[in-house]
């Protein structure tokens, strides 16, 4: 699954022009994948225990963040997933939820915290909030209802 979204998010990141039939594609996939987001956000927080370090849902989840920002930074995505219920809400929840993670246990999800010295950790969860952030920047980027959300 990781490798598919991989593969997804490549497709999404390509600065070629796409045509309308390519958007709708995208458009159903952002629906889909929002909802896959939505329903296992969660999961990253198993990633504080060094057990659940490799735990696939996570990782799936991760990738999945990736890919919205990357659909919320092209206009021809943003006004779709701004208007879909829930998603703003859900990054929201689960921001908060990280930094209250990151407060209780070794904070995995900044990477001014993974670093020890001069070497860095490269842990898979490194950077989630700031796409959290990112996402839910671009989810408020002129809609003023998202920003009175927020």
């Amino acid at each position: 699954r990781v490798t598919l979204l991989e593969l997804m998010m490549t497709k999404v990141s390509e600065k070629n022009p796409v045509t309308s039939e390519e958007i709708n594609v995208f458009m159903r996939h952002a629906d889909f994948l929002t909802g896959c987001f939505q329903e296992k956000c969660e999961a990253v927080l198993k990633l504080t225990s060094a057990a659940d370090a490799q735990d696939e849902e996570a990782l799936v989840t991760i990738r999945l963040l990736d890919i919205l920002c990357e659909m919320t930074s092209n206009n021809g995505q943003l006004e779709h997933l701004q208007a879909l219920p829930g998603l703003l809400e859900t990054a929201i929840d689960t921001l908060r939820l990280t930094h209250l993670a990151g407060k209780q246990s070794v904070n995995i999800f900044t990477a001014t915290h993974t670093t020890t010295g001069q070497e860095e950790i490269s842990h898979p969860a490194v950077g989630f909030k700031s796409h959290l952030i990112r996402l839910i920047g671009n989810l408020c980027y002129k809609n003023k209802e998202n920003q009175d959300k927020v």
